[in-house]
């Protein structure tokens, strides 16, 4: 099921702020993370493959030779190379299994979901183009970082690794049927890397954690400013503002194409880091506007203070999260960290799904916060790039464009742009 009719009524064009156009039986119409949720797509495993180690990801195994990771007898990591190739079919009909329970759940709910399209689900392939070469694609279990809606847009994000580089296609036949079926609807893509050698500093994985806590507020990592790079996963839309993180996974040169092509529709967007996540990669592990005045904070990665200014002057309450749940590991090809526990997916201002093991979290939810918490099980979903965030693009939700932050006093400046970095 697609959803409602195609959008009626004269409204003005894309063009003029996108403030001007309104919600009235819209098909594409999002403007947070917590407005009541109306369609929205959930990913699928099909044809799933290992990343293949590149430039921008050095896969390991998630054994005690990483950080929280996995107890083993016999540690992968002593004995075979990271794979490339195609995962193993049980694990990919247990993803989709958890990734089917979300459409039920969501579908009872009175959401209507639709999924990537699977015929296009075609990953196990050697790719090559002018200036590399992959030995495979990946999967689109996360369309959250590929998609993201802004108001009545469609943006497809650059990414930034090469064996991301073609997974634009599974989304496109549900893109180009919103796109014919609402005649409000603007479709944009962010300018394609080319993902050559020059693109990456190749070095970053040679450090040592000495050598990353020493670099930390320099904020280096394995891609340079060569190319426009950014995920839309570093991408969090608040109303008329948009917080982008610079990672790993999104430059610098990124955030300035984001400001330069939202600012003129009348949306702000500012930088944000968290200088103690070494390995940094999408905010929806580390900071998540949770509803109007409130928002969760990672303790692990503590935010910079002058960056989020505008949230406390805004009467915004920043809370930590609790520590994730140990009592059961990640899976062993799992490159996500513990703090997926966070990577929680809002149906509306009260109501949250969060993954059923995070019983800390979903405590602190229900008793402190108000919220209406669903519990779903997701750890078999976790080794394809993330949790119940990641694994959605909202596609339309009521409500309409709002200025969560109208005391902008003392904020006009975008520090993590121009003070604690430098843009080449």
């Amino acid at each position: 099921v697609w959803g409602p009719g195609m959008a009626q009524g004269d409204c003005c064009s894309w063009i003029c702020p996108i403030s001007c156009v309104m919600s009235a039986e819209r098909l594409v119409w999002r403007w947070n993370d917590f407005d009541p949720l109306e369609e929205v797509m959930v990913g699928v495993a099909d044809d799933a493959c290992f990343p293949p180690l590149e430039p921008a990801c050095q896969s390991e195994f998630n054994d005690q030779h990483t950080k929280y990771g996995a107890k083993m007898s016999h540690a992968f990591s002593e004995y075979v190379p990271w794979p490339t190739g195609p995962k193993l079919k049980r694990f990919i009909k247990a993803a989709n299994n958890e990734l089917d329970g979300m459409v039920t759940m969501l579908e009872g709910e009175g959401v209507q979901v639709i999924r990537p399209d699977r015929s296009l689900c075609q990953f196990n392939v050697r790719t090559k183009t002018p200036d590399w070469e992959s030995p495979n694609q990946y999967c689109v279990v996360c369309p959250r970082d590929v998609l993201v809606t802004i108001g009545n847009e469609i943006l497809e994000a650059p990414m930034c690794k090469r064996s991301r580089f073609f997974e634009y296609r599974p989304f496109r036949t549900a893109v180009k049927s919103y796109f014919d079926r609402d005649p409000k609807c603007v479709w944009s893509a962010a300018p394609k890397p080319m993902m050559g050698d020059e693109s990456y500093n190749v070095e970053f994985w040679d450090w040592d954690t000495e050598e990353r806590m020493k670099r930390m507020h320099k904020y280096t990592y394995c891609i340079n400013e060569h190319e426009i790079m950014f995920d839309a996963a570093d991408c969090m839309l608040v109303g008329n503002m948009m917080f982008v993180q610079q990672s790993m996974v999104t430059n610098l040169a990124g955030i300035r194409w984001l400001k330069r092509q939202y600012e003129p529709k009348g949306i702000t967007v500012k930088t944000l880091h968290f200088p103690y996540d070494l390995y940094p990669s999408h905010m929806d592990c580390t900071f998540v506007a949770a509803r109007p005045g409130l928002a969760f904070t990672n303790p692990d990665r503590p935010v910079v203070e002058e960056e989020v200014k505008i949230f406390k002057q805004n009467d915004w309450r920043l809370v930590d999260v609790p520590m994730w749940d140990g009592s059961q590991e990640h899976p062993v090809m799992c490159q996500s960290s513990r703090w997926l526990s966070m990577n929680v997916f809002q149906i509306s201002p009260t109501k949250i799904v969060v993954e059923e093991g995070e019983k800390a979290f979903i405590n602190m939810l229900e008793s402190e916060h108000g919220f209406d918490v669903i519990p779903i099980p997701y750890r078999n979903v976790f080794e394809f790039g993330g949790s119940l965030h990641c694994s959605t693009w909202d596609i339309r939700r009521k409500g309409d464009m709002q200025d969560y932050f109208p005391n902008r006093e003392g904020c006009e400046e975008d520090i993590g742009m121009t003070s604690l970095t430098k843009l080449p």
